[in-house]
């Protein structure tokens, strides 16, 4: 549960992921999506109940700590280093995830973070561009450069806050054809408005409504579920 004064924004969710999933969360507005990711990630801790990761309780570890263990977000609004360059922005990001730092090294002579950077860079399709700066990409580019920055550290889970948001229908095919590619070697929560895509993309779908589970299945169970169509789907 989590609680602002008299308000519940979650409450008494109990949610478990399979090892290689990808699960969708799906609600209406002020349903508590945004609430649980922050949860989840460790950016705010819970007032009552517990979290666990990989056989571990994380409840009330900060949010780098949690990075650690191989969580990873990227945001609804779109986060990026707008005057480092895309190369830059991945390969600060691969620096960041290393086990020890050193300050006074050449932030250039860090073979592993350029070769990691290099990489994602072209799992997302970035490549070509690594050279330009961030502010340079389009709106779609950065969501994906964002997404990069995500991968960076290699996290076993990923968490993706609304990916597609803003994106035109040919930038949102896509970006979930890339999460596609990437939930053959990580798990993967996802929040997403667009349905036709939920439908498409999930092995499970959760719908929280006013902080709390509302259903919980298949693509074809919410589908098909009647109290999620009166209260989510908008059919009478």
């Amino acid at each position: 549960m989590r609680a602002y004064g008299s308000l519940l924004a979650v409450n008494g969710v109990d949610f478990s992921v399979r090892e290689g999933e990808l699960r969708s969360i799906i609600g209406p507005n002020g349903a508590g999506k945004t609430t649980f990711f922050r949860l989840i990630s460790g950016e705010v801790p819970p007032t009552s109940g517990r979290i666990w990761f990989k056989d571990r309780e994380v409840t009330g570890m900060r949010q780098h700590a949690i990075a650690r263990l191989g969580v990873a977000k990227s945001y609804q609004i779109t986060s990026v280093f707008p005057h480092l360059t895309v190369f830059e922005n991945v390969r600060v990001a691969a620096q960041g995830s290393a086990q020890a730092l050193d300050f006074w090294r050449r932030a250039d002579s860090l073979a592993e973070a350029r070769a990691r950077a290099d990489e994602v860079l072209t799992t997302v399709g970035l490549s070509p561009k690594s050279h330009l700066l961030a502010a340079q990409l389009s709106h779609g580019e950065q969501r994906h450069l964002e997404l990069a920055i995500a991968l960076a550290a290699n996290p076993v889970l990923l968490l993706l806050d609304e990916p597609t948001a803003g994106m035109s229908p040919e930038e949102t095919d896509e970006t979930m054809v890339l999460i596609g590619e990437l939930r053959a070697r990580r798990t993967i929560i996802l929040v997403e408005h667009k349905m036709k895509l939920v439908m498409k993309i999930s092995d499970r779908i959760t719908v929280l409504h006013q902080g709390q589970v509302l259903a919980d299945g298949t693509p074809e169970e919410i589908r098909a579920n009647e109290t999620v169509q009166r209260t989510y789907l908008g059919a009478s």
